[in-house]
Formats: structure tokens, sequence, C-alpha cells
């Protein structure tokens, strides 16, 4: 493992541990402060079918089903997960990026790791240099591109 993967690694634990990306689902009544009108429109068309289950001779029986069924789905609008960042999720597109999406290039790297590249002594001057010089060009850095400084000495030893 060379500097920057190390550096790199220890950044993506220290976000996950901020922001309590631990992969485990937590109560949370976000749906409702994002999605007020469909939240009320789903009692509503909740109340609407149980009166037209109650006034039906066949269905009114199966209501209770309906509440049951209604209970059961609901519930997982007041659960959020926050999925972990791992540095083997870099670079790779399967299924993980449903569920995560592809954090590594939507997310900027915080300026303490940028630091700390650029101070470190086991970094090459040659990936200090094309640091700086993606920096003057985008400014902000992702997460993938600090990982392609990696990629660029792999490819280079070989």
């Amino acid at each position: 493992m060379n500097e920057i993967q190390r550096l790199l690694i220890n950044t993506i634990e220290k976000l996950n541990v901020a922001e309590k990306r631990d992969n485990k689902p937590r109560f949370s009544i976000s749906f409702i402060r994002k999605h007020p009108g469909l939240f009320i429109g789903m009692y509503i068309g909740l109340f609407a079918t149980l009166w037209v289950m109650l006034a039906s001779e066949t269905l009114a029986g199966q209501a209770w089903l309906l509440i049951v069924l209604f209970a059961l789905l609901n519930v997982f609008f007041f659960f959020d997960v926050n999925p972990r960042y791992r540095y083997s999720d870099i670079d790779v597109l399967d299924f993980r990026v449903c569920y995560n999406g592809e954090w590594y290039n939507t997310r900027n790297v915080p300026d303490t790791l940028i630091n700390d590249i650029l101070h470190s002594p086991q970094v090459d001057d040659a990936q200090k240099s094309l640091l700086n010089t993606m920096l003057d060009r985008k400014g902000e850095l992702s997460f993938y591109d600090v990982y392609s400084l990696t990629r660029q000495q792999s490819v280079a030893s070989n």
C-alpha cells in the first residue's frame, strides 16, 4: 500500500465515523419533511381505498389486510441508511453503485488530505506535481481524482 492510498483510506474512514456511515438503518422522519405532499397523498389514498372496501360487501372482511400491508410497506419510509464509503468501491461499476451512487466522483476530498499528500515525504515529487496540476485545472478534487494518482503510480511501476 502506497502513501497516497493509505491517506485516502484514512480520510474515508474519518468521513464514515463523522457522518455515521455504518450501513445501519436509523429511524428518521426525513421522508415527511422532504415529501409532505406525497405523505399526505398516501394517507388520502389509504382512506379512500378503505372507504371503498368497507362499502363493499365482498371486500369489507379483508379491510384489515389493507391496514396491515399499508403499515408494513410504509415502515420503510421511516428508516434511513447511510452506506459506508469504501476505498475498494472507487472505480467499481457494479450493483453497489445503485445503492451508494458514484460518491467518489461527486464528493470532493477535504483540503487536509491534499495538504497531507503534498507534505508527505513518502509521496514522489512527480505525484505531488501532478496533484498540483490537477488542482490548478479543476480547483477541487474528487476522491476519484486522488485515487487516479495511486493508479498512475502502479502503472508506472509495472
